[in-house]
Parts: C-alpha cells; structure tokens; sequence
C-alpha cells in the first residue's frame, strides 16, 4: 500500500492512466497562454467543465490578453461572464487584468508570490496557474484532490469539509520533487477525482490505483465525519439575485427598477438581493429608480 512517505505505488499508473485518458482541454494545449489558464482556472471554481469551456472560447477570442479586459468597462466582463454563476468571480478577473497591465507589462507573472497578490486569486489557484502553466512545482489541493488523497492513502471515504493542515502537508508530502512530473501528478490527481474517484457513485472498478487504495483495502468504511448539506437554491436571495443579474446582462441599457421588482414575487427579499448585488459591485444605481450593470 502506498502511503505518504512512499506514493511510489500511485504515481506510475496514474500517469499511465492520464496519458491515456485525459481530457482534451484547451487550456491544457501547450499553445494556451498563461492568462488562458488563470481564466480557466477562476472560472472553473465550483462550475463543471462542460458550463465553461464555451464561454472560456468566448472570452480568451475577445480578450486574448489580459490589456484587452482591462480597457473594458468591468460591466463587460459581467455581461460576457453569462451563467457560469458566482459572478463575483468576472469582477475579480478583470481587477486581475487591470493590475497585471498596470503592475506586469500586462504578463501573468511566473511566481507564486506574484501570482497571489493578484485580486481573488488565493492559494490553490496561484499553485494551478503555477504549475500548469509555467511548470513550477507548486502544491495544488482542490476538492478532487483532496478526495483521492482521502481515499487512497488515508483509508476515508471524503474528506474533511475544509481543507486542513494535515491534508495540505500530505499534498506536499505525495508531490514528486521534479516540476514537470509534479505537474502532470497534480493534473492527473484531479482528473481522476473528476472522472473515476467521484463524489457520489466511484468507479472503483477502473480505478488505475486500486492496488494501492487505503480505502478499497479497508473495506470502503462509510463517511462518519460532520454532516456534509447542499446549498439550497430554491426560494433564496441567490437565486433572486441570478435572476436580476440575468435581467441586467440581457438588457442594452439601465433597467427599471420595478421590472426587476417584478421578478420576484417577495418585494422585500428582491430589494434585499439588488442591495447586496450593489454593495458587491455587481450592479449600479443610475438615474430615477434604473439599475444597470457597473460601467
């Protein structure tokens, strides 16, 4: 059984396996620049691959460096960033190309404290814009990272809700020390929790670490940690505030307020949503009574 002194007994197959089986992504191609793969990277947070992939064509053909979207109002970048949810994340992207125009020559620095400093990018994904673009080893822990690494080495069915200390020191301890093949580690391990080592329903079957699986040789014991809820949809202020900036994105110019009053069959929580969507910078009031996009 491998464990985190010795990934020896995972690290060959799963390479074999992702040669073999990975996805063909666009930001993956070795033509992708690294500004591709920052955009990538935000707008793949807590949205599946297949919501993305079209709207990442559109954006890197209409803005191919980050210069582009830093010379277009912050309301474009909204207005472009379409259903992909979390629309906080557009913002941060284009506060991003701002300063990377502003502060480097309009280039995606190939250094983790750079790559940090920038607005929203934190720790795991200054680590994937590192890695995967520039080749830097770099330690990248997202949520099917954090499963495979609960599965197969520490014998649990998931992790954790939150990432902690001691999983972080186990993605260092896994990393292989040459950068290339760190990389190609740290992409293969997500794409195997994405594909094979899902969430809900694992198969285990194709796995190409099963040899070596702390959870398979335990007898796959059920989760027994903290309760793990879904966020609800239905009925709340998210899903009123995607409605309104649905609305506002659709709309050639500023919207009235009572059409967006409208959306909504409770007045008060629909004014509770476009008060927030302004305090995040999401929406402007402009005029007698019109909301539009931030400009």
């Amino acid at each position: 059984m491998a464990t985190s002194a010795d990934p020896s007994g995972i690290l060959p197959p799963l390479l074999d396996w992702y040669a073999a089986h990975a996805r063909d992504l666009p930001w993956r191609q070795e033509d992708c620049s690294p500004w591709g793969v920052l955009v990538s990277e935000v707008m793949l947070q807590q949205t599946p691959v297949a919501r993305v992939e079209p709207i990442w064509h559109e954006w890197l053909a209409r803005w191919p460096e980050p210069g582009d979207l830093a010379a277009e109002p912050t309301g474009e970048a909204l207005r472009a960033w379409g259903r992909l949810g979390y629309p906080r994340r557009a913002l941060r992207l284009h506060a991003c190309a701002v300063q990377l125009t502003e502060e480097h020559g309009g280039l995606v620095p190939a250094d983790l404290g750079a790559l940090r400093s920038l607005p929203g990018i934190g720790s795991y994904t200054a680590a994937a814009v590192a890695a995967f673009a520039f080749g830097i080893r770099a330690t990248v822990v997202d949520t099917n990272v954090r499963r495979v690494q609960a599965r197969a080495v520490t014998g649990e069915a998931l992790p954790a809700p939150s990432l902690t200390v001691a999983e972080t020191a186990l993605a260092q301890r896994l990393l292989p020390v040459d950068p290339g093949t760190a990389a190609r580690w740290s992409v293969a391990v997500m794409e195997l929790g994405a594909l094979v080592c899902t969430a809900r329903s694992p198969a285990c079957g194709r796995c190409p670490i099963q040899q070596s699986c702390a959870w398979r040789a335990g007898g796959y014991p059920a989760y027994d940690g903290p309760p793990r809820r879904g966020q609800a949809w239905h009925g709340t202020d998210r899903q009123c505030r995607g409605l309104i900036m649905a609305a506002l994105r659709e709309a050639p110019d500023a919207v009235d307020l009572s059409a967006l009053t409208a959306l909504w069959p409770d007045a008060e929580q629909c004014a509770r949503a476009l008060d927030g969507l302004v305090a995040d910078g999401l929406a402007e009031r402009v005029g007698q009574g019109r909301v539009q996009l931030p400009g």
